[in-house]
């Protein structure tokens, strides 16, 4: 800021240009739009293209409104095709308009052929630039043409060996390729078994499952004539597996997920997001209330046993939501199959008889001995709270698979609809048990 106001600009672009492009675009955004602007166009051009793909995008419109037609081109020539896809995805169709217009024809075409593809498929993450070989190049032939394409390219690390047709007939690893003979055939010392390659309309999340089991850094995507058309990265897949994750903790909130950011969102836009699982939450809570209406006569004659509801509800929603977080994660990482349902539900019962004796042994001690209520009591508590932790849990076990089942996400059968069927159902325990044992 003290250089901003002394106009000292020559000593703040040697300041920038000692900074990492991270911490640059994190700098930027601390300043308002005016400032912002101003440093961001003290960088040498290249810098200031990676430091446009670190910023929010909230910045990055900004910029991209305010700069110049020139320079809008400049960081869509050097930009990686995915970034520029994923860039008209997200900005406002103003700032799209201005995009689209200081693109090349050919790749004008080519966006548009991106955003047909089904959202959040393999085709809208995936890049153009890639290393194609040609089968009948030589060793020497194909280093040659890495050095000429390593600019425009994201990884040279692999690259795919394609015939005519951009058929994939086989990879090959840089180092391979420097430990061969210069006079050998790259399609002699390719590898062209087992190739492990992803769709175009292949969704996102399952390319991301399948490049964490086979631990690649880089996935060739072929489209339906079988033709290789490119690659998705590490970097990409990381940004999938930050929005999968995002989404499912929204679901298991009870909060429909957002498209921006927090901060960016607008406020009637969060309420509605969150409104209607609340309201949906708030009538089936309904069944709670039925249920201790009817058990009005009971809570009468022995008014402690109110005191006692809201830890039994709170017990028994909490055993839930730990069984169905843990089902819900498994399924997402493929470590929990359907076909795995009578095994979860085994395991889970096992724990929740540990559990619930502790609990209900604890409990009981605490209301006989120090709440000092009478054993009756104490025993109808523990006792519901045993019978409560057991069947919290088998339900929080057996939701998220039966939502797999039905092809439903299963992080809606999260917390929030866990409780309220637990509630009721320890409620319904409850009361049958105070009848039973309190002869009421």
């Amino acid at each position: 800021m003290e250089l901003i106001r002394e106009k000292n600009f020559s000593e703040l672009k040697n300041e920038l240009m000692q900074m990492n492009v991270v911490n640059i675009s994190e700098l930027i955004q601390e300043f308002p739009s005016v400032e912002a602007l101003m440093i961001y166009r003290l960088l040498p051009k290249e810098k200031a293209v990676d430091v446009f793909y670190y910023l929010d995008k909230g910045y990055q419109q900004k910029i991209i409104e305010k700069i110049t037609d020139s320079e809008t081109q400049h960081i869509l020539r050097e930009s990686q095709f995915d970034d520029m896809v994923d860039l008209v995805e997200e900005m406002p169709a103003s700032v799209v308009k201005k995009i689209i217009k200081n693109t090349s024809r050919e790749k004008r075409g080519l966006i548009n052929k991106f955003l047909n593809y089904p959202d959040f498929s393999a085709g809208t993450i995936m890049t153009l630039e890639y290393v194609g070989l040609n089968q009948n190049w030589t060793v020497k032939e194909s280093l040659d043409h890495i050095k000429k394409v390593s600019e425009n390219v994201e990884s040279i690390y692999t690259a795919y060996i394609l015939s005519p047709h951009r058929k994939l007939k086989g990879i090959i690893s840089l180092r391979k390729l420097l430990m061969s003979d210069e006079s050998e055939k790259v399609k002699n010392v390719m590898v062209k078994t087992d190739l492990i390659t992803a769709r175009t309309y292949e969704d996102q999340e399952d390319v991301a499952k399948k490049m964490s089991k086979y631990d690649f850094n880089i996935i060739p995507v072929l489209d339906k004539e079988d033709r290789m058309i490119g690659v998705i990265t590490i970097d990409d897949i990381i940004d999938v597996i930050k929005e999968e994750n995002t989404e499912d903790f929204e679901k298991m909130a009870a909060i429909e997920p957002l498209a921006e950011g927090y901060l960016e969102a607008k406020t009637w836009t969060l309420a509605r997001k969150r409104i209607m699982w609340l309201i949906i939450l708030m009538v089936s809570a309904t069944f709670t209330e039925i249920v201790i209406r009817d058990a009005e006569s009971v809570l009468s004659s022995v008014a402690i046993l109110a005191s006692f509801i809201p830890m039994l509800m709170d017990t028994g929603g909490n055993s839930g939501s730990q069984a169905a977080t843990l089902v819900i994660r498994g399924l997402a990482i493929d470590e929990i199959q359907l076909k795995d349902v009578l095994k979860v539900l085994l395991k889970e019962f096992k724990v929740s008889l540990i559990v619930a004796f502790a609990l209900s042994l604890m409990n009981f001690l605490r209301i006989y001995f120090i709440s000092q209520v009478g054993f009756t009591i104490a025993f109808v508590v523990g006792v519901t709270l045993f019978f409560t932790v057991v069947i919290a849990k088998m339900i929080g076990a057996m939701l998220p698979m039966a939502a797999q089942k039905l092809k439903l996400d299963p992080a809606i059968m999260a917390a929030p609809l866990i409780t309220t069927i637990v509630d009721t159902t320890s409620l319904i325990l409850y009361f049958t048990f105070a009848k039973t044992f309190l002869n009421l």
